[in-house]
């Protein structure tokens, strides 16, 4: 919570979600949203038609763009599953000026889709945006980005080039992570997020010691633009955002299917 944000990233969510909660038709508006499921499955559809369930390893990656409105559920199990959780991340990515009034657009891969670097035996990474040891995503991003999934053994060292012009971030979701050159390294706990530093080098050395670990490493293009957040919508200046709630409740401007628009609900 210490951290706002870190251009162009707008908020990352580790979220675990009950059967019973999930989050109901809502709009956006000037961003894109990407959800990595770890565990569990959700349901997604909006008020375009767009519907689809993903689960464990796979990938939604949403540009709202002018405005999309949706709901985004987990599904319900049976009985004897119901303590089962919808568990993954949710990353926002700003969107730069020329493109936040861009059609709505969709992306998503299943996690057999998702192509895998190993550089060495120990290390898997899925390159979900941007590129690793040779392997590329074939995600576009319209604000330059780099998502990766790193599992790692113990007794593990890897690099990662990443662009110098980039802004970026580890999180750890378990285990623990040595992040930086052997003499100056720093530790990376689960649910802990370590920032690269604007003097950092454009490769990064990560080690495990005595225990397995399992982390993202997300870096992007920083847009250097002026960025009014109210609620769901990411516009310029707050005059943009007003506009964006009058049209919202009007119907107007992107928003017009979300007049009379109801999700059908969580899928048994």
């Amino acid at each position: 919570m210490s951290l706002r944000a870190l251009d162009p990233f707008l908020l990352l969510d580790e979220f675990s979600v009950p059967q019973n909660g999930g989050f109901p038709d809502h709009p956006h508006r000037g961003f894109e949203t990407v959800t990595y499921m770890l565990e569990g499955q959700t349901h997604h559809e909006d008020f375009a038609g767009h519907k689809g369930t993903i689960g464990p390893g796979d990938l939604q990656w949403m540009t709202a763009g002018r405005g999309i409105v949706h709901s985004e559920m987990p599904v319900r199990l049976p009985r004897e599953q119901e303590d089962e959780r919808a568990h993954g991340l949710q990353l926002w990515i700003n969107l730069p000026k020329m493109h936040k009034m861009c059609e709505p657009q969709y992306q998503e891969l299943l996690d057999a889709q998702i192509p895998r670097a190993r550089p060495q035996d120990g290390v898997v990474i899925k390159v979900i945006a941007g590129d690793s040891h040779g392997v590329y995503s074939q995600i576009y991003t319209r604000t330059p980005t780099m998502f990766l999934d790193f599992k790692m053994d113990k007794n593990q060292t890897v690099t990662q080039t990443i662009p110098g012009s980039y802004t970026g971030f580890i999180y750890v979701l378990s285990g623990t992570a040595y992040i930086g050159d052997l003499d100056s390294e720093t530790e990376a706990k689960a649910h802990h997020t370590l920032l690269f530093s604007e003097d950092s080098t454009s490769t990064v050395t990560i080690q495990t010691k005595d225990e397995a670990a399992h982390f993202v490493l997300i870096a992007g293009e920083p847009l250097r633009e002026p960025v009014v957040q109210i609620g769901p919508f990411v516009m310029n200046t707050r005059e943009e955002v007003y506009e964006t709630y009058r049209d919202y409740r009007d119907g107007v401007n992107g928003f017009e299917r979300g007049r009379t628009w109801n999700s059908d609900g969580t899928p048994k």
